[in-house]
């Protein structure tokens, strides 16, 4: 990764706390997607792939969106890798989501996991079907890149770079990467109140994924100890 932001992170990120006491959810929609996808060209970009008109003219199917291989990387030119946003990627993103999430969970265990869909995630064997399914719609090949002045790095390509499979399968691949990555032992999910994020823990006594979590759940603390109902006689 060029980054020390995951894709998969991010991505279980999209179901969030509202700053109301509730949840949110990021991908309501196409739109939703579409929008969410053009956030993460930089993480796009570690993986291989630079945005390129993110965002384009909405259609019947739903919202367009273009991304091409890094233009500074020396490779074969006129490579090209689209990824359209359309109601049937979508559906197939929400539900490499689901499978993530489930596996997020099966991960932190057995600490409790994310409160905001502990109670509908699917079974972790299926999860980890679906994720392994999803990821093998679209092949990838591996071509090695070498700039003159950097170490060769390989990186995997769609085969088929016009697949309308190809954005969930480049999530789902994303979220395979990082369940297997040497810093899955370090996720943990928050459990400040209202919070629902899963987060990397960065040092031995973070217990929370930022600051205002932290200081959120020690007025909690505060609170419940100056207005704890007294004990009966």
């Amino acid at each position: 990764m060029a980054t020390s932001r995951y894709l998969a992170l991010e991505l279980a990120g999209t179901i969030r706390h509202d700053g109301n006491g509730g949840v949110a959810d990021e991908l309501t929609s196409v739109d939703g997607l579409a929008s969410w996808v053009a956030a993460q060209e930089e993480l796009l970009a570690a993986e291989g792939f630079a945005a390129a008109g993110i965002g384009a003219a909405a259609t019947a199917a739903g919202s367009a969106a273009r991304f091409d291989v890094d233009a500074d990387v020396d490779m074969d030119a006129d490579v090209d890798v689209r990824f359209d946003v359309d109601e049937a990627s979508w559906t197939q993103v929400l539900a490499v989501r689901a499978a993530l999430r489930a596996l997020l969970a099966r991960a932190v265990s057995p600490a409790p996991p994310s409160r905001a869909d502990a109670d509908r995630l699917p079974p972790a064997d299926q999860a980890l079907a679906r994720l392994n399914t999803v990821a093998a719609h679209c092949p990838v090949v591996p071509r090695l890149h070498w700039p003159a002045d950097t170490e060769p790095v390989a990186r995997l390509h769609p085969a088929s770079p016009s697949s309308p499979a190809g954005l969930p399968a480049a999530l789902a691949r994303a979220a395979i990467a990082f369940l297997s990555s040497p810093d899955l032992p370090r996720l943990r999910a928050c459990t400040a109140p209202r919070c629902v994020r899963y987060f990397l823990k960065e040092h031995g006594r973070q217990e929370f994924c930022k600051a205002s979590c932290s200081n959120r759940a020690r007025a909690a603390r505060h609170y419940q100890r100056h207005h704890a109902a007294p004990a009966a006689d």
